[in-house]
């Protein structure tokens, strides 16, 4: 595994480098593409293997690869948190955009309050919406670079028309791996506002030395009859685009309602992701995870202090995650300005905090799943663009 490497993948239909331009105004000819989450590491040679037989096979026809898929999941879950699930629980959606909205159809009705805890994973809200229920946002606290939550403001919030709560955990973008007595606080406050929480946990695997994701089911196991669990090897592995994720529903009530809804919209998964799958959730795939999170540690702190020296900006120190929150607010410029200058003086696309919901204004969002030698040139970049605050 050599996560070092540097692969071209312009032209090759990413979304990550051959849409910035479009969107960004920065050419992936010299410019740096630290937006879209995924990584720009080749996958592991367990999941290129099982790939490659595929291929080499040349038949494409209707598979069944539940059994190994359903079965590596529940031997991934036991063996890396402590997670002990019946493979009936298990149910599988193209992807964690998919699982939100199929809970959204599943369990809420049009103009439902849904409440998420912003900044947060911009995905959360435009479903919502477009599902035609109400955003709720409940903002984070942030303290000193380390966000937090506020439970007495927002029991002051809720009205009795919130129905969902949406948690990301662990927290993207600010990378916080919430603790147990944290995790425990938002199943009650679920519990004390009947709601049904939905817990995505895509980057359980992502996690920094010194911390631990604790699964939502083993923090408040007393919560599982409102509770759904979201998953996928998509963020650990970077196979986001096979479309293959997972809901993970203890309560049989619940289960026997969302079967019934997948069953009505004939919704299915292709094989492909779901033998991908099988091939990451593996001894193999746990070693390649492991290297991974280590490498992108490093490619963080490395980040981090260098971002740090430049007067005005702070990036939040990460627990979790590959995705750095850095906030440009000490340097008393505009939003617009500090944008040109990440954009046109250091030709690099991040996404904007604005579209993580309320708290995220003066922030942008740098994915650090990418050779070292680029976080190197970026840190170099922006000490470059905003030279005059040194």
């Amino acid at each position: 595994m050599n996560f070092d490497a540097l692969i071209d993948r312009r032209g090759t239909n990413s979304t990550k480098w051959d849409k910035m331009e479009r969107i960004y105004g920065v050419s992936p000819d010299d410019g740096l593409s630290m937006w879209v989450a995924d990584s720009d590491f080749q996958v592991a040679d367990v999941i290129r293997d099982k790939m490659q037989a595929m291929a080499e096979h040349g038949i494409y026809g209707y598979a069944d690869a539940e059994t190994p898929y359903r079965a590596a999941i529940q031997w991934w879950m036991k063996t890396r948190h402590n997670w002990q699930i019946d493979t009936r629980e298990i149910f599988s959606t193209t992807g964690l955009c998919n699982a939100v909205g199929l809970a959204l159809d599943t369990f809420t009705q049009s103009g439902d309050g849904v409440v998420i805890f912003t900044p947060v994973y911009h995905a959360f809200a435009r479903i919502i919406r477009q599902a035609g229920r109400e955003v709720v946002e409940c903002p984070l606290v942030n303290t000193d670079g380390h966000y937090e939550m506020d439970f007495s403001a927002y029991d002051a919030q809720m009205t009795g028309n919130e129905k969902m709560l949406i948690l990301c955990s662990p927290h993207n973008p600010g990378g916080r791996v919430w603790t147990q007595d944290e995790l425990r606080a938002v199943a009650d406050f679920a519990k004390r506002h009947d709601l049904l929480l939905v817990s995505d946990e895509i980057h359980q695997d992502l996690v920094f030395a010194g911390h631990r994701h604790i699964p939502m089911p083993n923090a408040a196991p007393d919560i599982t009859d409102r509770l759904l669990v979201l998953t996928a090897p998509s963020k650990t592995f970077n196979i986001a685009g096979l479309h293959t994720g997972q809901v993970i529903i203890p309560d049989p009530d619940l289960r026997a309602r969302f079967a019934a809804r997948l069953s009505a919209l004939a919704i299915e998964v292709a094989s492909v992701g779901q033998l991908a799958t099988a091939a990451a959730y593996s001894p193999e795939g746990a070693v390649w995870a492991d290297a991974q999170a280590r490498y992108v540690e490093e490619n963080a702190k490395l980040f981090e202090a260098a971002v740090a020296e430049i007067p005005g900006i702070a990036p939040m120190r990460l627990q979790s995650t590959y995705l750095s929150w850095v906030d440009f607010a000490g340097t008393g410029m505009e939003r617009a300005e500090f944008t040109r200058r990440v954009e046109q003086d250091a030709k690099i696309a991040a996404n904007y905090g604005t579209t993580f919901g309320t708290g995220g204004e003066t922030f942008l969002r740098f994915n650090l799943a990418t050779p070292r030698s680029r976080v190197v040139d970026a840190c170099a970049r922006l000490k470059s663009a905003f030279a005059d605050l040194q």
